[in-house]
């Protein structure tokens, strides 16, 4: 059992990477990445100017406002690697965040955003473990996952993720270069406080995929649906965004709420023209919440142009099923979930209590 949840579940958290830091309060400060164009399938070629460049530092954060960045990273032609930074947030007082806001220059595959409970900060690039700080939730949690180069996650009113004075922030990077070029990369997240007195509700963050992904070459595969039960301290919280999670080869993510595997469910997200190399975030007004024993039934879909099998994987040219959920009130931190139809069937929630999370 703990090959197989190694090889399932750790091989499945791997997304992202990171670079060199900077940190600035009250607005952004930080250096400005060289933005590269993307070829047809999404994936960035490391030539300049074919896209609109994106602002660095963020010129929309109002005062009041925490950034941090990593990078500039320079990317030798054909380099794809995960790295990270970890960064105080330097707020001098507790704050309550309910807007997040990240930039990625082209080059940057990911990037995840943790609250961690780190003492010292590590502002030199390091090559680390994606996902290391999301099965053991004394370690950190996940604050905001972005694909897009530009990302605004905003919270529904009263609802905020709660940090200490001068929280410890860790931010991953994926990156990858396929062009023939060096290509600088840089990735900045911008935490804006909400009102004082405002504060009603915490949120936190449920990210749910599967891996049982194999794409023979020249061919569209689909998988799904598969359906995720909930486990029932979510019955009562509210879903207030989603989004959708492929690799280079994905054409679409569908997510319904269900009551059961054989219940078709009500659709929460179907983006038409749906991309992968800019997947929406779907924000929901009202938020929704999931039937009591329900669940998610999600389903993705892919056109693989290579001429080998394309399977799970962390690497661009691998391939993933997942979406992230934000929901409030807190449940007690962030978890990954996943279904697996190996080793007999497979749904477990870490960090947690299931055979699957305890062989990590």
């Amino acid at each position: 059992m703990r090959l197989f949840a190694c090889s399932v579940l750790v091989a499945s958290l791997a997304l992202v990477g990171c670079g060199g830091g900077t940190s600035s309060s009250n607005g952004s400060t930080g250096s400005t990445g060289a933005d590269g164009g993307a070829d047809a399938s999404g994936v960035d070629s490391g030539t300049p100017g074919d896209d609109a460049s994106v602002p660095f530092p963020d010129a929309t954060a109002p005062a009041g406002s925490y950034s941090l960045q990593i990078g500039p990273i320079m990317v030798g032609a054909g380099v794809e690697n995960t790295q990270c930074v970890v960064l105080n947030l330097n707020n001098p007082e507790p704050i309550q965040v309910g807007q997040i806001h990240n930039l990625l220059t082209n080059g940057s595959h990911h990037m995840i955003v943790y609250r961690v409970d780190d003492t010292t900060e590590q502002t030199t690039p390091f090559d680390c473990q994606p996902f290391t700080e999301t099965l053991n939730a004394a370690d950190g949690s996940v604050l905001m996952i972005s694909q897009k180069h530009d990302d605004l996650l905003q919270f529904p009113q009263g609802v905020a993720y709660t940090l200490p004075a001068n929280q410890m922030v860790r931010l991953e990077l994926h990156y990858i270069n396929a062009g023939s070029t060096p290509l600088e990369v840089t990735g900045q997240t911008t935490m804006i406080p909400i009102a004082a007195g405002t504060y009603q509700y915490e949120a936190d963050f449920l990210f749910i995929g599967d891996p049982d992904i194999s794409i023979p070459a020249h061919s569209t595969s689909t998988l799904g649906p598969v359906f995720y039960p909930l486990p029932s301290n979510f019955d009562n919280v509210n879903f207030f965004a989603l989004t959708g999670h492929e690799h280079q080869y994905g054409t679409d993510v569908t997510i319904n709420v269900a009551t059961s595997a054989t219940d078709p469910g009500t659709s929460v997200y179907d983006v038409p023209g749906w991309l992968w190399s800019e997947p929406a975030t779907v924000q929901s007004n009202p938020p929704f919440q999931v039937p009591a024993n329900g669940g998610f039934s999600f389903t993705c879909s892919w056109d693989n142009t290579s001429d080998s099998t394309v399977s799970f994987g962390e690497s661009a040219n691998d391939e993933m099923c997942f979406f992230w959920a934000y929901y409030y009130p807190s449940q007690g931190g962030s978890k990954v979930c996943i279904h697996t139809d190996q080793a007999g069937g497979v749904n477990a929630c870490c960090p947690g209590s299931s055979p699957v999370c305890s062989a990590l």
